[in-house]
């Protein structure tokens, strides 16, 4: 499923006045992440949140929110948010600012270098 391009600016206007926010495509989507750690990550049918663990359980309760499930699978700690739950902006700033309050409250990660070419054949 393509990634919702107007969702992904919605939420970069969200996260723009917030330092060390990087992209980086994965899960299907475009993941945004604070200080190395993944806050969310938009898709075309909606929003991924990582939410602090003793939020998790009453964000289900929330309309149009349902636990993330990858492979078959359940992702403890992630929710997705669909379409519908996203349509005014205070809602999507309610996710934005828990997958961020969750990301930020974190230790802060070093990001991760591919590797060049020369590096990885002279390790050969």
């Amino acid at each position: 499923m393509p990634i919702d391009v107007e969702l992904a600016d919605r939420v970069r206007a969200q996260l723009a006045d917030v330092k060390k926010v990087t992209e980086k495509e994965m899960f299907g989507g475009l993941a945004f992440f604070a200080a190395g750690n993944m806050c969310c990550s938009v898709s075309g049918d909606g929003l991924l949140v990582r939410i602090r663990p003793d939020l998790f359980h009453d964000a289900l309760t929330r309309p149009h929110v349902s636990e993330m499930a990858m492979g078959g699978r359940s992702m403890k700690g992630f929710i997705r948010v669909n379409q519908e739950g996203l349509a005014e902006d205070a809602e999507l700033e309610l996710w934005v600012k828990l997958g961020l309050s969750y990301a930020q409250s974190l230790p802060p990660k070093k990001p991760t270098k591919k590797p060049t070419k020369k590096k990885a054949a002279a390790k050969k």
